[in-house]
């Protein structure tokens, strides 16, 4: 049975989340200010045949695509965001879905460290895939599943305050999102990123 696990749109991707997503794509880099939609199915195999509609419909280029056996995510993007949409809605009838047939996301876990310590930061910084976590930064942390809503939370964000983003872990079981910053600038970095998550709309897992 197919699922939609996740279906994401990116009106205007951000500059730290487009730097991210560019030094760990593994097909086309996106440049600020485009559109992006990520799709997540399961099972996996069937992200062959979202990307073949998406790519057939529309001018985008896909920057994602991972194939597991129990999941598939594609991310695609294009400076025109008409035809990003227009990709999306193919994807869409290609499953014989429509949006509301996603996932709705759950938050999993949120947390915010004040202050962290010089080797609690050096800890983060051994895996991150983004930015440096700085000694006194607030660190902001969370979790949300289906995991390529992460991405949401991520460029939400980084639109809306003066925060680093650390890494972004946008497929996989759970999808993480760090973020450093001041303390008022990671309080407005974490509501605007939960209220993006709890505003989507779907189906109960």
């Amino acid at each position: 049975m197919t699922e939609l696990r996740a279906y994401v749109y990116l009106d205007r991707i951000q500059p730290q989340f487009t730097a991210y997503m560019s030094a760990n794509a593994r097909g086309y880099i996106p440049i600020p200010g485009m559109a992006a939609i990520l799709v997540e199915i399961s099972p996996g195999v069937l992200i062959n045949r979202v990307i073949d509609a998406s790519v057939k419909a529309a001018n985008i280029r896909p920057g994602l695509m991972v194939v597991e056996r129990h999941f598939g995510v594609l991310e695609f993007h294009s400076q025109a965001q008409a035809d990003v949409k227009h990709a999306g809605a193919a994807i869409l009838k290609i499953l014989g879905m429509t949006i509301e047939d996603r996932i709705k996301p759950k938050i999993l876990s949120s947390q915010i460290i004040h202050k962290v310590n010089a080797y609690h930061a050096q800890m983060v910084n051994v895996s991150r895939l983004a930015s440096m976590l700085l000694p006194d930064q607030d660190l902001y942390i969370l979790e949300v599943q289906p995991a390529a809503y992460i991405t949401l939370a991520a460029n939400e964000a980084e639109k809306n305050s003066q925060i680093t983003l650390v890494d972004c872990r946008t497929y996989g079981a759970v999808g993480r999102l760090s973020l450093g910053g001041k303390k008022g600038d990671i309080e407005r970095a974490a509501s605007a990123a939960e209220v993006a998550i709890k505003k989507i709309t779907g189906k109960e897992s």
